[in-house]
């Protein structure tokens, strides 16, 4: 038999690009999130979510996501890590110009709104090794960088911790004018949350 499924992509908020599919057909209506991260209230603002004034009648929804598990029973809001980042970074990288912040970032993408609100906050650039990888992401281009003397670094590196422990970053640096680098790490990372569970 065959039946007319009407598929329709709605932004998962987890990576640029990243997707939930909603199926619709006779036999109702699926939602198969994959990895997500929405804010309160996004879904709300999700047309296509609903019909007229109210959600769709969803009949299953498949989680498909790391996070689904009772080990992760707190998950802070992003705007809540952002804030607590942001205070961190304000006050370290306002000592002096050589104290710098490293963002040990393990995955490629993911960090956009990090990078953007870190830039947009304190007038900082954040490093990277390359531009190429935001080439079809327009938005990020103005707050990442190339320049090394940066405060905030994204660099990436086979063996990163142990250049951290070296007391240089990533991309090499170790001084700046002479002058030694002070620097702390950031690892913006979700796991730590299930290992946390206090």
């Amino acid at each position: 038999q065959k039946e007319d499924i009407e598929v329709t992509l709605l932004p998962a908020g987890h990576c640029p690009g990243s997707v939930m599919f909603l199926f619709e057909g006779e036999n109702g209506i699926v939602l198969y999130t994959g990895d997500f991260r929405l804010a309160k209230g996004e879904a709300a603002r999700m047309e296509l979510l609903h019909s007229g004034t109210r959600v769709k009648d969803i009949q299953s929804v498949y989680l498909d996501t790391t996070f689904c598990d009772p080990k992760f029973y707190h998950i802070p809001s992003r705007e809540e890590c952002l804030n607590g980042i942001l205070e961190l970074v304000r006050s370290w990288t306002s000592l002096t110009r050589y104290h710098v912040v490293w963002l040990n970032c393990k995955a490629a993408y993911g960090y956009e709104y990090l990078f953007i609100n870190l830039s947009e906050q304190l007038g900082i650039k954040v490093h990277v090794n390359k531009l190429d990888m935001f080439r079809n992401m327009p938005e990020i281009l103005y707050h990442v960088t190339t320049d090394r003397h940066s405060q905030i670094h994204a660099c990436r590196h086979p063996r990163d911790d142990d250049c951290f422990q070296r007391n240089r970053l990533p991309c090499g640096m170790t001084r700046q004018n002479g002058s030694p680098l002070h620097i702390i790490s950031i690892k913006p990372s979700t796991m730590w949350f299930g290992e946390r569970i206090k």
